[in-house]
């Protein structure tokens, strides 16, 4: 495994106490209506509303450390460009974000708000890596690639630290997968804690790629994404992350487009959260899966809520 617990918990230290100890409890009312005890750990009160924070803090104070450099780049559709701008500002980096020019216009907008020099490309996320590469290669600045940078794993791994704190038995934490960094951080760290803790990553059917290639136990390409939930929509796995999962995850499950949109809507009615549908993968997966966890205590973690109004209105509305 390439992240350590030693390392994690310092990581705690250095992250923006506003990104740490988010809202962890049990929802009762959602509970009722999906037959288990499902405990919702909520990413989305703070200024980036999405949990990213947390591994952009630990990259940003590593590299103050080594004090080698004041300039970064990621690729990102969104939400790790507006915290690694968010992060920027308050530690004076300058923060360059390349994203495909199809990204989601809302997040677009907040990362410019927040002071990042953001370039749109012709292209998906990995057309916007390559030029966040080449942009580093060219001046120098560090580039902060999602999932492959330990630090946004270990990072997010406070979050597992957080859920190791609850004081009752936990079943199962159901958490979201895209490139990897939530999954295999929280993942690795409540193995360290509580190993007796099932840890499930959940991915859209529309985008299955690191979870193909989890069940395939090599890199799997399952063709161009096609999903509503643009925060987990990569194409191609990270050779490195995925054998971290491999080492984490009991499970890894797919999810249907009308099963996260029915996730949303159920979070919004029984608890009066908005989430984007990345954040709703772990109540979707209960809803595929009803038999599964009943009567267990089961953690999500709602990782996100940077979603346009419209789209969300259109996505909750029962047919």
């Amino acid at each position: 495994m390439r992240p350590d617990i030693d390392r994690i918990e310092a990581a705690a230290a250095t992250i923006n106490q506003i990104f740490l100890n988010t809202p962890q409890y049990v929802c009762e009312s959602l509970s009722r209506a999906l037959g288990c005890r499902i405990v919702l750990k909520v990413e989305t009160l703070n200024p980036v509303r999405c949990f990213k924070g947390r591994g952009t803090e630990v990259v940003l104070a590593r590299l103050q450390s080594r004090g080698d450099t004041t300039s970064v780049v990621c690729a990102s559709a969104g939400n790790l460009g507006q915290a690694l701008a968010y992060g920027g500002r308050l530690r004076n980096f300058e923060v360059t974000v390349t994203a495909s020019a199809a990204a989601n216009a809302l997040k677009v907008g907040k990362m410019r708000a927040l002071g990042a020099k953001v370039v749109l490309v012709d292209g998906e996320i990995e057309a916007a890596l390559q030029a966040a590469l080449e942009h580093a290669e060219r001046t120098g600045a560090f580039l902060v690639e999602d999932s492959k940078n330990l630090d946004t794993c270990e990072g997010a791994a406070t979050i597992g630290l957080e859920l190791a704190e609850l004081p009752y038995q936990l079943d199962a934490v159901l958490v979201s997968l895209g490139a990897g960094a939530m999954a295999t951080g929280i993942g690795y760290a409540l193995k360290c804690r509580r190993p007796d803790v099932d840890v499930v990553s959940v991915q859209p059917r529309n985008a299955p790629a690191m979870t193909l290639s989890y069940r395939a136990g090599r890199a799997v390409d399952p063709g161009a994404p096609n999903t509503i939930a643009d925060g987990v929509a990569g194409r191609y796995v990270i050779p490195e992350v995925l054998d971290d999962l491999l080492d984490v995850a009991d499970d890894a499950l797919l999810v249907s487009e009308e099963s996260i949109k029915e996730a949303m809507r159920l979070l919004y009615l029984h608890s009066g959260l908005v989430v984007e549908p990345a954040a709703a993968l772990g109540v979707a997966a209960l809803l595929e899966g009803p038999g599964r966890y009943a009567g267990k205590t089961v953690a999500t973690v709602l990782c996100g809520s940077n979603v346009a109004p419209k789209d969300f209105e259109t996505w909750i509305k029962k047919s």
